[in-house]
């Protein structure tokens, strides 16, 4: 009777957490069926296109991950982290150049199927929620209806590394809108399917210096993040974390901080709720606003730009 009840309990706080998720995304404007009549075969080419790139690299999934990260954290998820000068500043140099690109191709194929109706904030979001599924996490709706933005940020210092504290990663979310520990939790569960460079290992216990050694052997090799299953989406990055085999310092410090050691515990031990959290943490993440923008005809150039470029290409045709 306890188990039947505690089920029931579970079943009703995700039920009741997703219908949160909805109204937050319908405050932001967004809903999941916004391309319905515009273009209703969006999400299946979305995802025979991720799971054909899966195919060719399973890594794809860890590289949309840190793209829609990214994407989302400086000024909201608007495809901002496209345009250059973002792509090129700081850690946004090293972001998988297949997932980039990947978001281009789908934009293509989407836009030849339905018109330029879908941008590609949109295309991101939906293609990384399609990764994580795909990569055996959890399936979930995703809101739709964002705008790309017309010019790409400048300054992506907030951006959080390897290094950084609990605490500084708390404050950075909670100035997102991702204020309850478990969406930062939650979230770097990505990291479950991630891999590292040697420089990022923490090195600072027996197991990590371990994975340095290995890894300065083999430089061209990463270290996957999660130890145990590295390239399946599951609960296994917060068993390692339990076992203190964490491989950034941000990682680690989740199992030790009083306002997220009891949330590792949690989903080290049920993975359901790790899921449930995850998809409503993805989805308040990915309706973070960004600023009113367009459609982009091409992800990696504001449509003023194309036009500028088609015209210089006329005038010279003229000549």
């Amino acid at each position: 009777m306890k188990m039947a009840t505690s089920t029931r309990c579970i079943a009703a706080l995700v039920i009741s957490s997703m219908l949160l998720v909805s109204a937050s995304a319908a405050t932001a404007g967004l809903s999941a069926d916004f391309h319905a009549a515009s273009c209703p075969q969006l999400e299946s080419i979305v995802r025979a296109a991720v799971q054909s790139a899966r195919a060719a690299n399973v890594q794809v999934t860890a590289g949309l991950l840190r793209i829609f990260f990214h994407d989302c954290l400086p000024e909201g998820c608007d495809a901002s982290i496209l345009l250059e000068p973002e792509l090129s500043t700081g850690p946004n140099q090293s972001l998988q150049k297949n997932a980039v690109d990947l978001i281009e191709s789908i934009r293509a194929k989407v836009h030849a199927a339905c018109g330029p109706t879908v941008s590609c904030a949109d295309i991101i979001a939906l293609s990384t929620r399609d990764a994580v599924s795909l990569s055996g996490g959890p399936t979930f709706a995703m809101p739709l209806g964002r705008t790309d933005s017309l010019e790409g940020a400048d300054d992506v210092s907030m951006l959080p590394g390897p290094g950084s504290s609990v605490d500084a990663l708390l404050t950075l979310f909670n100035t997102r809108a991702l204020s309850d520990p478990a969406d930062l939790v939650a979230l770097s569960g990505g990291h479950t399917v991630g891999k590292a460079s040697c420089d990022f290992i923490r090195n600072n216990d027996d197991f990590t210096r371990s994975l340095t050694r290995q890894c300065n052997a083999s430089p061209s090799k990463k270290t996957s993040l999660d130890t145990i299953t590295p390239d399946v989406f599951d609960n296994k990055y917060f068993v390692a974390l339990k076992a203190r085999h964490g491989v950034f310092v941000s990682d680690q410090g989740l199992a030790d901080h009083p306002r997220t050691s009891g949330l590792v515990t949690t989903f080290a031990a049920n993975q359901t709720a790790f899921f449930a959290q995850f998809a409503k943490s993805f989805v308040k993440m990915g309706s973070i606003p960004g600023p009113k923008g367009e459609i982009r005809r091409n992800c990696f150039r504001p449509n003023s730009r194309l036009e500028m470029d088609a015209g210089s290409f006329g005038a010279v045709a003229d000549e």
